[in-house]
């Protein structure tokens, strides 16, 4: 009998074709039911080529070598995952994205007149309507060169920053200011800032315009200094930091049938709000080319809530990774239709953003 192996699979290459074609039978009916099958339901699926008894010697086999394990509410058999793992890795097959999903991927992702923050909101909100999981994005943790500043005054102590990049992205951001400020003077600091940060980036220019505003090199006023040394300790202080989005947390609870599937959409909620652990574990995927899919209890994350993530990173078009965009839901999600869907969109991210 095959053991399982130190990386904890069993190669394809040693199940015959019957236990292939029965192993996926049982992959295909948890990831379509959330059910455990048994011989006689999965031999009138292979219209009664093989007998049930024929059948429930395959499974204890797939059970023995750590594939399968049964439910003790029936003696029908469920995935694991070391089993998932074989499933994705050697045996599933992506289908194709629909003309519909491709349109509406690229209608959410499009940049024009958006923010680049606007563009993580639609396209995580969009990722999780299409796949009914929860989806998350890593903000890219890289800058780019300004092409435009220009301050809005919102009342007495904030005004509204709005830095246009060289590729047409625009990022708002709201600052506080002293009180009384008149706009004349966000105009002076605007200006100040457009004439030393075009082309160049925050973390460029950052230095060479903390040393004027605080040698008194500048024509600024008083409070229009104030404003631009304000600013540039902000702005700088988060540069090359990520930013975790997490939406459709509600998606989660669309499918659940039974007190435990309760518990496990509990825990998952939980590992959701543990942002440093998912940051972490986002870049993690960034060593690995393409598609990255963590599985149930092969991450100490996901150990205790039975779920699955699947993620991409997206690259500019210096092809350096700059975030990452993916879904995580339950174990027993439809890998063939969210694989592709993940790797379209973080292409569509990349070529945006880059």
């Amino acid at each position: 009998m095959k053991k399982i192996s130190e990386s904890g699979l069993v190669p394809v290459s040693e199940l015959n074709e019957r236990s292939r074609e029965i192993f996926r039978l049982i992959v295909d009916n948890y990831v379509r039911t959330g059910d455990a099958v048994g011989s006689r339901t999965l031999a009138k699926q292979m219209r009664d080529t093989l007998s049930p008894a024929s059948i429930r010697n395959v499974m204890a086999h797939l059970q023995d070598v750590g594939l399968l394990f049964a439910t003790h509410t029936s003696s029908g058999r469920l995935p694991t995952d070391a089993g998932l793992r074989l499933f994705v890795d050697g045996l599933l097959e992506l289908g194709p994205l629909t003309k519909k999903e491709r349109a509406r991927i690229e209608s959410s992702c499009h940049a024009l007149g958006r923010s680049s923050s606007e563009i993580f909101e639609e396209a995580t909100k969009m990722l999780s309507g299409l796949s009914h999981c929860a989806s998350l994005v890593l903000a890219p943790k890289t800058e780019r060169a300004l092409k435009h500043v220009e301050f809005v005054h919102l009342g007495e102590t904030r005004a509204l920053v709005i830095m246009v990049a060289n590729n047409g992205l625009v990022e708002n951001r709201i600052i506080h200011i002293p009180l009384g400020m008149m706009p004349s003077s966000l105009a002076e600091a605007g200006n100040y800032l457009n004439a030393r940060l075009a082309g160049r980036t925050l973390s460029e220019a950052r230095e060479e315009i903390l040393e004027e505003v605080r040698e008194h090199k500048t024509q600024l006023d008083d409070l229009s200094a104030r404003v631009v040394e304000t600013g540039m300790a902000t702005w700088g202080g988060d540069a090359g930091e990520f930013h975790l989005i997490v939406r459709g947390q509600s998606k989660l609870l669309e499918d659940v049938t039974a007190i435990e599937d309760l518990e496990r959409i509990r825990t998952i909620l939980e590992t959701l709000e543990t942002s440093e652990s998912l940051v972490g574990l986002l870049q993690s995927a960034e060593d690995a080319e393409g598609v990255q899919i963590f599985i149930g209890s092969e991450n100490n994350l996901f150990s205790l809530s039975g779920c699955s993530m699947i993620v991409k990173p997206f690259n500019n078009d210096k092809q350096q990774v700059i975030g990452a965009i993916g879904i995580i839901g339950p174990t027993r999600i439809n890998y063939a239709r969210i694989v592709p869907m993940v790797d379209y969109t973080a292409q569509l991210m990349g070529r945006l953003l880059g």
